[in-house]
This record gives C-alpha cells, structure tokens and sequence, in this order.
C-alpha cells in the first residue's frame, strides 16, 4: 500500500469514528434526526476529499522522485526530478540528483576503464592470432606443399584438400584478428576502415554500400575507435538478426561541427526486442566521448542506429577506449 493511502485511510478511519460517535452516544438529539444525519455524512464525504487533495498535492513531488528512481537509466544520462518547494521531500530530491550525477560519472569513468582494458585485450589476442597461430598455419601450409610435390597422385589430391581447408583456416584467423584489432583504422584513417568494414560484412545475400561526405572535421584517435566500433556491432547485428538484403553507413558532418554516424538497414526492425549486449556496449561507448546513440526505426522501415558526435576536441582531452 504506497503512502498515500495509508494516510488517506488512517485519517479516513478517524473521521469515521468520529462521525458515528456524533450518531451514536455523542449526538445533539435523540433519535437523530435526518436532517443531522444528512448534514454529518455530506461533512464527511468533504472531509474525506479535501483530506485527498491535500494529500495528493502533498505527496506529488515524492510520486516523482519514486518515478525517477525506477526509471533511472545510467546508459542515458542527463535525467533529473524537478525540485519543488521545500522542506524534507525538496532535500530528498536534491539529494538523489546530486546521487544520480555521482552514479552516471563514475558509470562512465568505469565504462571507460573496462573498455580500455577490452581494446587491449583484444589487441593481444589479435597479435597472438597473427604472429603464434598464423604462423603456424602458414609452416603447415609449407610442409603440405612440400610433401604434396614428393608423393602419388592419390594422395597428393588428399594432401591438396589439406591444404585447402588449412589455407581457408588461416583466412579466417586473418578476418578475426583483423576485427578484433582494425589495422586499417590505425594506419588509414576512419574513412578506409569504414569501408573496409563494409566489404567484409558484404556477402550474397547483405549488402553493405558506404557514403561519406567530403570535407569532414577531424576526430581525436578515441573518437574514430568509438566510432569504428558502434559501426562495426551495428553492421554485426544486422548480419546476425535483422533478416535484410541491403545496409547503408553513413558518415555525415552534422552543424554543430561534428560528425553524424548512420548505419541503417532494410530488416524486419527491433520490434518489441529487448536491448542485448551489443547496444548496452554501443551506449557505453557513445558515453565515453558524450556523443548521442539513437536506436529506432528508419525512414522505409527496418533498423536505424544513429551516433551524433559532438565537435572536435583537442587530442589528450578524452580518454581513450584503446
């Protein structure tokens, strides 16, 4: 029972109480007469709904901050419960303000901390894939030829599947190091890695076309990785989930100086799907360079994730995820 209604009742109950001791022992004439009675209970019903109002009006800015408490979100920063008057319920309210900032910075700076710690992990297992495994695939591929060169025909065709089965295993070990550490975005840029990452999600059933504007702002290193990764788990979801033929990435400049990233497909959408892993972790790094991530619908229908990066900012000011 929330707190209302238990002061609602309470009062309710005293009232009551002493409206039926006015009718019963306690009574200005005996019996009571209808015109009495009348008058008591109409006293009471508005006894009763100014004692709610009050009540109501009353206890309004605690219903808020209740409200806020459940609907606080620290992937989407920025929300607060208005304070109103004064007295205790004003200081609560400024108080759980001031709690939720305390929460949403050290969420970020946190966030910031375990993704740095990711991107480094990753880029240890990515040099490990390439320089322990590749090399290895490499040295069996070698051996396969060689043997395959001094053996019969049969087996030699035998050797020959080996050697292709080993060649498309090293392929692979290449396309995961390469995601799990974008070479191409330390050495070329953000615009190659966008499109580099769009021909390797293009396959025969999704395709996957790049539009860049010319003439866009520079992006501080962290910026460019927050970027390339949100493109990078959008284009991944849609590959896995969304059922379409055809995506789109955008990279557009917005007019506050920044940069707009759009990643936008032709699928059956989100529907009612609660948010996974992937966008929890699309959040998080938009929180690391206070850029906006909208998720929703597009234009003609399927999914659209929007990255609104603020402008430019001069290297060493943001901390970088990698």
């Amino acid at each position: 029972m929330s707190l209302f209604w238990r002061i609602f009742l309470l009062n309710a109950a005293v009232l009551v109480v002493a409206v039926l001791l006015l009718l019963g022992p306690v009574t200005v004439s005996t019996p009571v007469l209808f015109g009495e009675a009348l008058v008591l209970i109409a006293g009471l019903v508005a006894m009763l709904v100014a004692n709610a109002a009050l009540l109501r009006i009353g206890l309004a800015p605690l219903q808020r901050l209740n409200r806020a408490m459940a609907t606080a979100d620290l992937l989407r920063p920025g929300h607060r419960t208005e304070v109103t008057g004064t007295g205790s319920i004003a200081e609560l309210t400024t108080t759980f303000n001031a709690m939720l900032g305390r929460l949403e910075a050290e969420r970020t700076t946190s966030a910031g901390r375990a993704l740095s710690a990711q991107e480094a992990e990753r880029r240890r297992i990515a040099q490990e894939l390439h320089d322990e495994v590749g090399q290895t695939l490499t040295a069996v591929l070698l051996q396969l030829k060689h043997t395959a060169d001094q053996v019969p025909q049969p087996a030699r065709d035998d050797l020959h599947q080996a050697q292709e089965a080993t060649r498309a295993g090293l392929d692979e070990i290449r396309r995961i190091a390469r995601r799990l550490r974008p070479g191409v975005l330390e050495e070329l840029g953000l615009h190659s890695a966008l499109r580099a990452l769009a021909a390797e999600f293009t396959t025969s059933r999704l395709g996957v076309t790049t539009h860049i504007t010319p003439g866009l702002p520079r992006l501080d290193r962290a910026t460019e990785l927050v970027v390339y990764r949100v493109a990078q788990e959008a284009l991944t979801n849609t590959a896995r989930h969304s059922g379409g033929e055809a995506v789109e990435v955008h990279l557009r400049p917005l007019p506050s100086g920044g940069v707009s990233l759009i990643v936008r497909d032709d699928g059956r959408g989100l529907r009612s799907a609660p948010e996974g892993a992937g966008m929890r972790g699309m959040r998080e790094r938009a929180l690391l360079i206070d850029a906006d991530l909208l998720l929703g619908a597009g234009p003609n229908g399927g999914t659209q994730v929007r990255l609104n990066v603020a402008g430019p900012r001069p290297e060493g000011r943001t901390e970088s995820p990698g």
